[in-house]
């Protein structure tokens, strides 16, 4: 027997997740010096000056561990969303937020319902607990509530939900989403990631923090997670918070490492949070870059998926094909 038939079945059975290539190893391999990322859905414009001051500011204390409890931060976005800091679950990236999530609820003889075409993590963190995952069927590329309605089964704890869906950036409406959590059972959570919502305009009156956050008071299953790498451009920090029922974020934050997001991040998500100018800009740099980009595929004939977040989806044929010839590109 190797060392390797140790470890769990379902745990050698992961197929790693695999990110964007870095600028520099492209630059490496091809030789490149006009490089353009696209592939982490990554805010073009970088971080607010404010974060990147408080960043300065905090290195002088680099040598000491970070507040465990990130105090400061939990009684900002407490201040922010309407909630109590008992609510708030800490984490290194949203990333982080879903496994803790996973890794509270779940277990083997459990399972967990996504959507086809959903996030990658959600199978990822689903497999790690030994639980099983359930993918529910798309429909135009979208979450189907009913056919995830449909898969839900007596041993099934977790739910996920990302809207906007990543990778597709098609949206549910307020309404639909509020009738999928009258009609769940109680019983388990439905987890709703929101990774992109800072991008979402504010003149649709069915999407905002308005709704899914109000949702929290009349649901106490549901878990509403939210980062700080996209709008707010401080993907490289890895930080990201869960907004739950605060019995359910005590369970969460019993399974998180005790100083799991550093000081310097502390620092730098409470000083973004308070620009919401930088975030009004930077979804305004969005919105017109959508544009663009969609008069270039209806110019070009190239079909796409319309999105809500800061990327989107388009046929190519042959995606690998496509994506090497990109990559030469830079």
């Amino acid at each position: 027997m190797s060392l390797c038939d140790l470890a769990p079945p379902y745990i050698r059975g992961i197929a790693p997740y695999v990110p964007g290539k870095p600028t520099s190893e492209l630059a490496r391999e091809l030789g490149l010096s006009d490089i353009v990322k696209l592939a982490s859905n990554e805010n073009p414009r970088g971080a607010s000056p404010r974060a990147i001051e408080a960043v300065r500011d905090a290195l002088s204390d680099v040598a000491r561990y970070p507040d465990g409890s990130g105090y400061e931060l939990k009684r900002a976005l407490a201040g922010r969303y309407s909630v109590a800091a008992e609510q708030i679950v800490l984490g290194n990236g949203s990333n982080d937020v879903l496994e803790l999530a996973a890794r509270a609820f779940l277990c083997p003889h459990s399972s967990a319902v996504y959507s086809q075409h959903a996030f990658a993590v959600y199978p990822l963190a689903t497999q790690a607990t030994g639980a099983t995952g359930i993918e529910a069927p798309a429909t135009d590329f979208a979450h189907d509530l009913g056919a995830m309605m449909a898969a839900v089964r007596a041993d099934t704890r977790l739910v996920f939900i990302a809207n906007p869906n990543n990778p597709t950036g098609t949206l549910l409406a307020a309404r639909d989403l509020r009738r999928f959590l009258e009609c769940v059972p109680r019983s388990l959570l439905v987890v709703l990631d929101e990774a992109y919502a800072e991008y979402l305009p504010d003149d649709r009156d069915d999407v905002g923090d308005a709704h899914s956050i109000g949702w929290l008071r009349e649901f106490p299953n549901l878990i509403i997670t939210r980062t700080f790498s996209k709008a707010y451009g401080l993907a490289g920090l890895r930080i990201g918070f869960a907004l739950a029922n605060a019995g359910v974020a005590d369970l969460m934050n019993r399974v998180r490492q005790p100083f799991n997001v550093s000081s310097v991040a502390l620092a730098a998500a409470q000083a973004a949070l308070a620009d919401q100018d930088f975030v009004r800009e930077s979804r305004r740099l969005n919105e017109a870059g959508l544009a663009q980009i969609v008069a270039g595929f209806m110019r070009l004939g190239i079909e796409y998926i319309p999105s809500y977040g800061n990327f989107v989806s388009f046929k190519v044929g042959d995606a690998n094909t496509a994506y090497q010839r990109l990559l030469r590109l830079g």
